[in-house]
């Protein structure tokens, strides 16, 4: 009886000594219950990995500002490419800047092919928010939060322009509608907007074509639903028409002899009787003939803000064939044009055989006077302008052979500083 009695007990006490180890096990090497939340199929959130929907943030609670995110090898203080759904995605070439817009002076984006990013400390440190197929080609804000982007894919007829929306600041950006041509896209309400002659007023599901002039070169553009102008060349004069009615009528509000034909045109406006109007014109030996002209009273009065005149290009457009002197741009070639207000414009210049291609210069007082800036830099690609206000603004020049650079300037383009050099992510 005694020895069934310790043979008892000794299996009690092995029982309770094996549960004891089986439940140190259990906290030292087996995965969580799933159930509460961190489990494998719901891993826990990181700075580095942050939830599906955040959109990826480089400066997490564990993270300090301008450090790079866990896992990141790409330029410092920008996070791993997210999807429009928040997931990580595969790396993109980000080294190349296609489009550029401002929120405010600290805060915008930019894009390329297959990524969106954005910096709200003046360009220093970026956050990827998007990568898909294709090219960015347009981004739009109306202020931080509400934000548009073009995603250009193919080429010719084949061309697909995907408009992708967002309402968070990027954090989530969806796929609103289509977008009809290359025309400067911009809205004036959450959902209306103008690219070229098109409107939409369902923010980019349908559009409308509005009608414009005969012969009319480059782009119309509509400010709002019935401010609307057009450049068009009859024989040789240059005509600049406005419409009030949206398209319905159009009448000529300046009309200027030229040499030769124009090979493009572009304009702008910054109110319903406000137009800036850039006529480009001929080529040749690297150089291009252009002028830049404005209105803000609707076409009753013109200043001529630009008239460059090259060696190679001929006179400039709406000039005679003698005409030698400015106002003038520097630069050999019209570089990027951005309109703030009616009274404040910048543009570059670009110069293909200087060892410095890129300039700008700038007016703050409709045009009347144009300032030519000292600074000369680097880079052989496009320019892109983004412009808060007359004191404030970002350029990004591009370069076949080596990345996107990024200035900005705090003094109204008298100087610029280098803040960032984009890298592939």
């Amino acid at each position: 009886m005694k020895t069934r009695l310790r043979f008892l007990a000794f299996a009690l006490w092995a029982c309770i000594l094996m549960a004891v180890l089986a439940g140190c096990v259990s906290q030292q090497g087996q995965a969580p219950d799933p159930a509460a939340g961190t489990g494998p199929d719901t891993p826990a959130a990181s700075a580095a990995d942050p939830a599906p929907g955040t959109g990826g943030t480089a400066n997490g609670p564990d993270e300090r500002p301008g450090q790079p995110a866990q896992g990141d090898t790409g330029t410092p203080g920008t996070a791993p490419p997210r999807s429009d759904n928040g997931a990580a995605s595969p790396a993109v070439r980000a080294d190349q800047v296609t489009a550029v817009r401002l929120a405010a002076p600290k805060s915008g984006w930019t894009g390329g092919e297959g990524w969106i990013a954005r910096t709200d400390d003046g360009g220093k440190t970026w956050t990827s928010q998007y990568s898909g197929a294709g090219t960015v080609s347009q981004l739009f804000a109306l202020n931080g939060q509400e934000a548009w982007a073009v995603v250009t894919d193919g080429s010719g007829k084949g061309t697909k322009r995907t408009l992708l929306s967002t309402t968070d600041g990027g954090k989530q950006w969806t796929e609103a509608g289509t977008v009809p041509s290359d025309g400067f896209l911009h809205f004036v309400s959450k959902t209306e907007a103008f690219s070229a002659n098109a409107v939409t007023k369902d923010g980019g599901k349908t559009w409308n074509e509005l009608h414009v002039p005969d012969q009319t070169t480059g782009d119309a553009y509509f400010h709002d639903e019935r401010n609307g102008w057009a450049v068009a060349q009859v024989k040789d004069t240059i005509s600049v028409l406005r419409t009030t009615d949206g398209g319905q009528s159009w009448q000529s509000v300046m009309s200027r002899k030229t040499v030769a034909p124009l090979n493009g045109a572009l304009i702008r406006s910054a109110g319903a009787d406000d137009a800036w109007v850039e006529c480009i014109g001929d080529s040749g030996m690297s150089q291009t003939s252009y002028s830049l002209f404005h209105t803000a009273d609707g076409g009753k009065s013109w200043q001529t803000v630009i008239a460059n005149s090259t060696a190679g290009g001929g006179p400039a457009p709406g000039f005679p064939i003698d005409h030698s002197s400015g106002p003038e741009n520097t630069g050999s070639k019209p570089g990027a044009l951005y309109v703030v207000d009616p009274k404040t414009a910048y543009m570059g210049g670009q110069c293909p055989a200087c060892d410095k291609p890129n300039t700008i210069g700038w007016t703050t007082d409709g045009g009347k006077t144009w300032t030519n800036g000292e600074t000369q830099l680097e880079g052989y690609g496009n320019q892109l302008l983004a412009i808060a206000d007359a004191t404030h603004g970002w350029w990004i020049i591009s370069d076949s052979a080596g990345p996107s650079v990024m200035y900005t300037t705090a003094d109204g383009g008298k100087s610029w500083s280098k803040v960032h050099t984009f890298q592939a992510l």
